[in-house]
């Protein structure tokens, strides 16, 4: 199966960043993706916002998040800000949802606390789903409870946007598997995906779910370059500087990094492994991003099509 295939893409000014996607959507490319933090070690816009710029200025490419903090908000706010983005967009938003964690600090600051991330974000899938579908809705759970109450209007995509799980851990594989329409992983080896894929699969037949039309999806770090060493240096002083520790040891085991035929090699690694949609993250600086998506549109998609 060819794989799908999206962009993440990082901050610009607005009128640059418009211009970008109006590209990405150009370049074929099947969906548009934002990172999501309410506080964190360099700027980041609030995600559903962010993507609903986008709205009026494409008409076909998916919006995603990648992935949305749901523990950090209240479940029936994000529940009326993704179905209206859903409406607005014509039925276009892919909810990536996850736990987080790394930055403890914004749970502080959002009021809630660190250890209850997980089961907050567990509890709170099933809050978004039931106030998508049901009208009226009624919910009772450890941090939710509500009776008979309609979010509407209602989400375009029935019985509401496909909501991808991102994580690498068990808890979060289980949880793809448990409640997930797709799964998105970063920053591990084919091995490991592969070893994932096979966990997630073990969790929905745990839970009675099958998983037709399901999305194995992996977020590329990808640096394109005339060779291996230019792009991995790159790579790792963009990294480091974005999450605040060294990558330079992660390069080698988790950089989609080198010319074009290098970077499809490492790609194919994680197709083999089960993954059938990429969400190309380029790293670099920003004002090389739009040529680092084009190299990746004219000299690495097609050798993946392949």
């Amino acid at each position: 199966m060819t794989p799908g295939f999206g962009v993440s893409l990082s901050l610009k000014p607005p009128a640059e960043q418009f211009d970008l996607v109006r590209r990405v959507e150009a370049l074929g490319f099947e969906s548009v993706w934002t990172g999501d933090h309410v506080s964190f070690h360099g700027p980041i816009h609030e995600s559903l916002t962010l993507l609903a710029t986008y709205v009026p200025i494409t008409s076909r490419i998916r919006l995603g998040t990648a992935v949305y903090l749901l523990a950090l908000r209240a479940p029936a706010i994000a529940a009326k800000a993704t179905a209206t983005l859903d409406a607005l967009s014509g039925g276009r938003l892919i909810f990536g949802v996850g736990v987080g964690g790394e930055n403890p600090k914004e749970f502080e600051l959002c009021g809630v606390p660190h250890r209850e991330r997980g089961a907050r974000v567990t509890e709170g899938i099933d809050v978004v789903r039931t106030l998508w579908r049901d009208s009226p809705a009624s919910f009772a759970g450890r941090f939710t409870r509500f009776e008979d109450v309609s979010i509407d209007p209602k989400p375009v995509q029935r019985p509401g946007p496909p909501i991808w799980i991102g994580g690498r851990s068990d808890a979060a594989l289980a949880r793809a598997g448990r409640q997930g329409d797709g799964w998105m992983s970063y920053v591990v080896q084919p091995e490991r995906y592969g070893q994932s894929v096979d966990k997630i699969r073990a969790a929905a037949v745990t839970a009675g779910r099958r998983l037709d039309n399901f999305a194995f999806s992996h977020l590329a770090f990808i640096t394109v370059g005339r060779d291996w060493e230019t792009a991995k240096k790159v790579w790792v002083e963009h990294l480091s500087r974005r999450y605040a520790q060294d990558f330079e040891p992660l390069a080698r085991k988790y950089g989609i990094i080198g010319t074009p035929e290098q970077c499809a090699e490492q790609l194919g690694r994680f197709t083999a492994a089960g993954c059938t949609y990429i969400v190309f993250n380029a790293i670099g600086e920003p004002r090389d991003e739009r040529e680092q998506l084009e190299r990746v549109a004219a000299d690495i998609l097609p050798l993946l099509r392949r």
